[in-house]
């Protein structure tokens, strides 16, 4: 019972407060109803303005915010992007030179004897003089002359024989399988022209790692 004559007086304190207001709106309804058409209409246009700078300052000015935010980390993320695009191109690039470096090097190498292959080299050159018909007089290897990644091995040639001979021995030079290169050319005729003899340098090269270069350094130096 108690409960029913609660819920009761709660239903009828609801519909009074209800009817307050609905008193209260007409009232408004009616003060408005007794304004001209321009104050109604300057009214509407108050309240437009009031809830538009609401939503202007409260909603979208915070939003607007984030977004130049989030333009400018897009900006400098596509920035830093680009950079790295051109970092990467240089990348493979300097890549493409260092592999192109690297098999003209191993080309170079092939080309340079180590020191198991100079005797046999040496001996390739002196059968080149044979082959084609010359006649040594001298055939001598002097010092070695050392560059920073090379030695230089020079061979003094002297030798005697027809033109075509000495061309021949050239041409067969520059088909042994490593790098020789004649320098100090010097050419005398002899009997009446027919039989040249000529002397020169045979160079051929030979490629010194580092390693093996530091250890003498070293090695002078405790001797010191």
């Amino acid at each position: 019972m108690r409960k029913r004559i609660q819920n009761k007086a709660k239903n009828e304190q609801g519909k009074n407060k209800i009817d307050d207001l609905k008193q209260k709106l007409s009232g408004i309804f009616e003060k408005v109803g007794a304004l001209t058409r321009l104050q109604r209409m300057l009214i509407c246009l108050v309240v437009f303005v009031s809830i538009g700078g609401a939503y202007y300052y409260f909603i979208f000015m915070p939003k607007h915010g984030e977004l130049k935010t989030v333009q400018k980390e897009y900006a400098s993320q596509l920035k830093t992007l680009s950079t790295f695009k051109k970092r990467a191109a240089e990348i493979s690039k300097y890549e493409k030179m260092m592999a192109q470096a690297q098999e003209a090097f191993n080309l170079a190498m092939k080309a340079l004897p180590d020191k198991r292959e100079l005797p046999a080299l040496l001996t390739g050159i002196s059968k080149a003089g044979s082959d084609a018909g010359l006649a040594f007089h001298l055939f001598q290897p002097i010092k070695e002359i050392n560059k920073e990644f090379y030695k230089e091995i020079p061979v003094s040639i002297k030798v005697e024989g027809r033109y075509h001979q000495i061309t021949d021995f050239f041409y067969q030079i520059t088909r042994l399988n490593r790098i020789v290169n004649i320098n100090d050319v010097d050419v005398k005729s002899k009997k009446d022209g027919q039989i040249l003899e000529m002397s020169c340098k045979a160079v051929t090269y030979m490629f010194v790692e580092k390693a093996t270069s530091d250890k003498k350094k070293k090695s002078k130096r405790k001797k010191k």
